[in-house]
Parts: structure tokens; C-alpha cells; sequence
């Protein structure tokens, strides 16, 4: 990883270099997502099936495109007792702290006879998109699909890609069992997607999607938004820890590269006050690095998108902290919940030396499908309210009416709009013309 001092031209450039990772820079690949996207929508199941050939290598049919109950009851017997039993925990977690978001309709009314309200209601189906490829991810589907059954989402079609030999990882069935998926099919890619948005004889179109995927995949949730609703074109993962002296460099390091691991163009960034910190954590760093499993991931991301800043003070600090606006934010300092008083803008903000961030992405309960590539500055993590649409309820009698009728006709004759004049001057034996 590089030290650098924090100053406005390194600032300018990192934040240029992690903009690089956006969904919005891969032109070259659109093309292609849209080419899926048109065949699916003309040709449905017999596109989805030639592409599930095509890339996944598996054989599917409209008889084996949909995961059966036989085969969710093999994943239990497959998936370990001590794995069941932490994904059951976890799905408690996110459960009770995604109850606390419910919202819920409400009216108020005034003795002149309005009744103003908001009715809230579940969108009627969701889809989940699941990564397979080259991890399977369990808990992404406990994050994604309670929040929509806390909600009261009565249908939840879940995609994911299978293996060659056209099964599903048994972690994510079961997952997907335990959340309250009520449909599950083996398909992945934009070409899942297409399906989901514009429906195919195996599977019918839903109201929105949500779920994270690779490059084709976040570019097919753009390229379908307004046909279906969806919940961001997320990018790579990314974490910055906010530092100062008092903290470990050990902890620092490791919680980098619990992010660095995810993928070549997943950021890691130290943000701290103290050039000491910044030198005992590049050396904690190499250290982990040749000892991990993804040791290749992590080069090269590192290489890419891991950078060491070392501030004059802690204001300054706070400032690039805001203007990154990181998926993922630690704060290891003497006084970590003084510190984030002053933070304007992250997905999930993790405060402590012993709140490392993957406690957000198992089991703590908030969401960890997050904004990334800066979108913390204007999006939110995933919530019930993404599985929610509300209506606005106006109900007035004659009598509330009659006061303010002539105030409704002046607005409306000042927009040149008469027939909207006209709607409410009739109610009082008038007309415009």
C-alpha cells in the first residue's frame, strides 16, 4: 500500500482513481448487456436457457429452471449443523432491527371535514439477484430478503447462477429458505435480470430487483430501471478506516483486507492523523497478505485502490473521510462516537476497535447492502423502506371545500389550466370557460 501525505492534489487524484470503478465507466460492456437484455425480452425462456449453456455451462429446461422443494431439502442435509445454526442467528439479527423501520399508514383529521393521510403498502413481487461464480454468498441473501418480507412483499423470486452441474450452492438455498423466498431460479447474469424485468413462461416479471452482481449485472439493473424499480447500480466494495494514534495497527490492517479480498477493484483506504500508525499498518499489512488465501486479489487491489493518507489533523481527515463517502467507515479513534458527529456521509459507520466490519456484513442486524462509489453523499442502505410505495390519502366535504374553492380557481386560471378550474368551480354551481 502507498503512504502518502494528504493534500489537495492527492486527494483530487485517489478520489478520480476510485471513480474509475464505477458501473458508469464500463462502455464497452453496455453493448453486450443490452444484446441480453433484447434477447430475453424476444426470445424469454429459450434465450435464458442458450445463455445458462453459454456461461454456466449447465443444461436447463422448463422443468429444471426452478429449484425444487426436494432440492432445497438436500441443501439442509448438505449444509453443515454449525453453519445453519449461525445463519438462523443472523436472520434473527437483521430481522429485529429491520421490524424497527416499518412504517405505517396514517390519517389525520379536522372537525371542517379533511382527512389527510398516507397509506403504505409492500410492493407486490420482488426479485433478489444472488451472486454464484466465484463465491457463494448467504448472507447477501438474508440481507436482501428480509428487509422485503418484514415489509410484507407477498412474492420474492430469488435468481442465482448454478454450477455446471445445474445446482445451487446449498448455503444459499437454505438461506433462502430460512428468509422466506418463495420462488427460487437457477439463472444469473444480465440474462436473469432481463427475466425478472420483462418476464419469460418460467418466470414472471416482478415489481422491482434488488441484489448485487458483477459488472453485466449492475449494468442490466440500469438498463431495466423504469420497466422494473431497483435498489442501486452498486459498484465494488470499499472500506476507509478513520485512525488515530490510539489504535491498533494490527486490527487496522486486518479490517483493510476484510475488504480488499472481495475482489481486484475493491478499495481499502487509511485515513489517519498519526505517520506512525500509517507505517506499523503497511507493515501489518504485507505481513497478512502473504499469509491469506486471496493473496493475489488482495496485490492487486492494494496495488490499485489501497492507499495510506496521513493527515496534519484530524478536520482534515474528516474531510476527505466526506468527500470518499465510503461504503464501508470504521472509526478507531480516542473518542469514536465524538468523531462521527462530524461524518456527513458513508453507507454503515462502525465505531470501535472491536466493531470490525464484517460484524455488519454476518450478523449485527443493520444492512450491508450499502452505497458505493461515493453514492453514500445521496443513497442509503438497503431497508424496509425499498420494499414499501406509499399513497397519499385527501378526502374534503362541501363544507371544507367551500372556504378555499375560489383559491384552488385563481391557481389554477394562473397556470391557464381552466379545466382544473372548472373541476372544482362546478362543485359550486359555476363554470369557467
Amino acid at each position: 500500500m502507498k503512504i502518502l501525505t494528504l493534500n489537495e492534489e492527492n486527494k483530487k487524484n485517489i478520489l478520480e482513481n476510485l471513480l474509475k470503478r464505477s458501473p458508469n465507466q464500463y462502455e464497452a460492456q453496455t453493448a453486450v448487456v443490452a444484446e441480453i437484455l433484447d434477447n430475453v425480452k424476444q426470445n424469454k425462456d429459450a434465450a435464458l436457457f442458450d445463455y445458462t449453456k453459454r456461461f454456466d455451462k449447465a443444461e436447463l429446461t422448463a422443468e429444471t429452471i426452478r429449484v425444487t422443494d426436494a432440492e432445497i431439502a438436500e441443501a439442509y442435509e448438505k449444509l453443515p449443523a454449525e453453519v445453519l445454526d449461525v445463519i438462523r442467528k443472523a436472520a434473527e439479527n437483521i430481522r429485529i432491527y429491520h421490524e424497527k423501520q416499518k412504517q405505517y399508514s396514517w390519517f389525520d383529521s379536522t372537525p371542517s371535514g379533511t382527512i389527510l393521510g398516507q397509506k403504505v403498502s409492500a410492493i407486490g413481487a420482488v426479485g433478489v439477484y444472488v451472486p454464484g461464480g466465484k463465491a457463494a454468498y448467504p448472507s447477501s441473501v438474508l440481507m436482501n430478503v428480509i428487509p422485503a418480507k418484514v415489509a410484507g412483499v407477498e412474492r420474492i423470486a430469488m435468481v442465482t447462477p448454478p454450477g455446471a452441474d445445474g445446482k445451487v450452492y446449498e448455503g444459499t438455498l437454505v438461506a433462502a429458505k430460512e428468509a422466506g423466498v418463495t420462488e427460487i431460479y437457477k439463472v444469473g447474469g444480465a440474462q436473469a435480470i432481463a427475466a425478472l424485468a420483462f418476464g419469460t413462461e418460467s418466470i414472471p416479471k416482478v415489481d422491482k430487483i434488488v441484489g448485487p452482481g458483477n459488472i453485466y449485472v449492475a449494468l442490466a439493473k440500469k438498463a431495466v430501471y423504469g420497466h422494473v424499480s431497483i435498489d442501486s447500480v452498486a459498484g465494488p466494495s470499499e472500506i476507509l478506516v478513520l485512525a488515530d494514534e490510539t489504535a491498533n495497527p494490527t486490527y487496522v490492517a486486518a479490517d483493510l483486507l476484510s475488504q480488499a479480498e472481495h475482489d481486484e477493484l475493491a478499495s481499502a483506504i487509511l485515513v489517519t492523523t498519526s505517520r506512525e500508525l500509517a507505517e506499523k499498518v503497511e507493515k501489518e499489512v504485507t505481513r497478512f497478505v502473504n499469509q491469506l488465501s486471496r493473496k493475489a486479489i488482495l496485490e492487486k487491489s492494494l496495488e490499485n485502490y489501497g492507499y495510506l493518507l496521513v493527515a496534519d489533523n484530524m478536520t482534515d481527515a474528516l474531510d476527505v473521510v466526506n468527500e470518499i463517502a465510503s461504503e464501508h467507515l470504521e472509526i478507531i479513534t480516542k473518542d469514536p462516537f465524538q468523531t462521527m458527529t462530524k461524518v456527513k456521509n458513508a453507507g454503515a459507520i462502525f465505531l470501535g476497535e472491536y466493531a470490525s466490519e464484517p460484524l455488519g456484513d454476518y450478523f449485527a442486524g443493520p444492512n450491508h447492502v450499502l452505497p458505493t462509489n461515493g453514492t453514500a453523499k445521496f443513497f442509503s442502505p438497503l431497508s424496509v423502506d425499498d420494499f414499501i410505495k406509499k399513497s397519499s390519502i385527501i378526502s374534503y366535504s362541501r363544507e371544507a371545500l367551500e372556504p378555499i374553492h375560489e383559491d384552488i380557481i385563481r391557481f389554477a386560471k394562473a397556470e391557464g389550466l381552466t379545466a382544473h378550474a372548472n373541476s372544482i368551480a362546478v362543485r359550486f354551481g359555476k363554470e369557467v370557460k
